[in-house]
């Protein structure tokens, strides 16, 4: 792990990621106590503050991985950092009005342009690193992920209560300039940068916008292992839908009805403790396995894991399987995300991270419709487990009968290239 970071435009890359992720996490779980202090007797502005970071996927999906894979990747990340950084300030100016709307408004726009940031910057950690890297980058940014799980909730409350609403929001636009300036002191080569050659924004139309985004998605139909790999994102987008709500449904319905909120933070807590630690295995003593074999036996324990969470009787060892739960299901994320940009050429990687996101985000809309119509008139909490042990085991025997010789044929081919020889698979 050590060994990456010697690599100083990743470390760069690596600490903008942390520092711009600080400031959306800040910021967001410190207006959420902040609706919650001020508009008590108006809980719905707090959800339809949540659908403010999901929603815009919806209306950009269509131009992030094209704009990722016809322009400068640098200058997208960097200057989704300043424009974020700038809609900060218009987001302290609509406090003091008392327009939750606005404020609302301005919250789609900062988070339409973060998704733009992501994509650009995968592109560019694509081709600054070995291919035998790229496992050990995404753990990394797994356990970021990890980190923020654990502390968001804690991070918002300490904010709100000393520095207020303002203050958090001064936060996140100075994460966001120390962010842009990170990756603007990158010195990146042309070819990481414009892997498709240099586009005026004039000669990006809606028609040719397209045009690149259907390339895309044939590019991953085409690629029967791509497609199962993308696929797998499908999956975690129902099982995180079905997390985001199960914790609190559980406790309120099932195991602890008084301290119901209290348990359901811990068992977040918990399983980013979890994400943390599984995170960190993969991204070292994980790149010694074959990263389908990840997949499979993290996919079949994290089933079997699930289905204890439903028979589950008491909060103690409920409580016991959210880290461990957390362990395995990081190493499903890690490898699929490190195996995704070895196989993808970087002229389409930036299209193919854009194709993930509304990917997840459908899936959750999926899962999270379905516990709403089917909670609790047709179906008991348990069943949400026991789909969720279904669906991850249902996921590891497909993967266990088509990964292991898709990956086979893949090798075949990259030798092929690397050789310029016919090499039997």
């Amino acid at each position: 792990m050590i060994e990456i970071f010697k690599n100083k435009n990743y470390t760069k890359l690596f600490a903008a990621a942390i520092t711009s992720e600080m400031g959306t996490t800040v910021g967001n779980m410190t207006f959420a106590f902040y609706l919650a202090d001020h508009f008590s007797s108006q809980p719905y502005w707090i959800s339809l503050a949540e659908l403010m970071y999901s929603l815009p996927t919806l209306f950009v999906f269509l131009f992030i991985g094209v704009i990722a894979d016809r322009f400068d990747r640098q200058k997208i990340a960097e200057y989704s950092d300043w424009i974020r950084a700038v809609l900060t300030l218009f987001l302290i100016a609509s406090i003091p009005m008392h327009i939750i709307p606005l404020t609302l408004g301005i919250l789609f726009l900062q988070s339409a342009v973060h998704k733009f940031f992501h994509p650009a910057q995968s592109g560019l950690i694509q081709g600054i690193l070995k291919k035998e890297q790229y496992q050990t980058a995404f753990g990394l940014n797994r356990m970021i992920f990890g980190v923020f799980l654990i502390f968001s909730v804690g991070l918002g409350a300490i904010t709100y209560n000393t520095v207020g609403i303002y203050g958090a929001f001064m936060i996140d636009g100075i994460s966001f300039v120390i962010s842009a300036l990170m990756i603007r002191s990158c010195k990146i080569n042309k070819a990481v940068r414009l892997p498709n050659g240099h586009f005026k924004i004039k000669e990006i139309k809606l028609k040719q916008t397209w045009i690149d985004f259907q390339n895309g998605a044939t590019y991953v139909l085409k690629n029967k292992l791509l497609l199962f790999l993308v696929a797998g994102f499908f999956m975690f987008g129902l099982i995180n839908g079905a997390f985001y709500v199960v914790s609190l449904l559980t406790m309120k319905y099932k195991l602890d009805l008084v301290n119901y909120e209290w348990y359901a933070a811990l068992f977040t807590m918990l399983l980013g403790i979890g994400i943390f630690a599984g995170s960190a295995l993969a991204s070292t003593i994980g790149t010694k396995f074959k990263p389908y074999l990840l997949i499979i036996v993290c996919s079949l324990i994290t089933g079997f894991l699930a289905f204890i969470g439903g028979v589950s009787t008491s909060v103690t060892p409920y409580m016991i399987v959210a880290p461990i739960l957390g362990l395995f299901l990081a190493p499903i994320w890690v490898a699929i995300g490190g195996w995704i940009p070895r196989i993808v050429a970087p002229s389409y990687i930036g299209r193919v991270n854009g194709l993930i996101d509304p990917i997840m985000m459908l899936a959750q809309s999926i899962s999270l419709g379905l516990i709403a119509v089917s909670f609790p008139a047709f179906i008991s909490v348990d069943f949400i487990y026991y789909g969720m042990a279904l669906l991850l085991s249902s996921v590891g025997v497909l993967y266990m009968l088509t990964l292991p010789k898709l990956a086979k044929v893949e090798t075949a081919k990259e030798l092929t290239n690397e050789s310029g020889t016919k090499v039997e698979a």
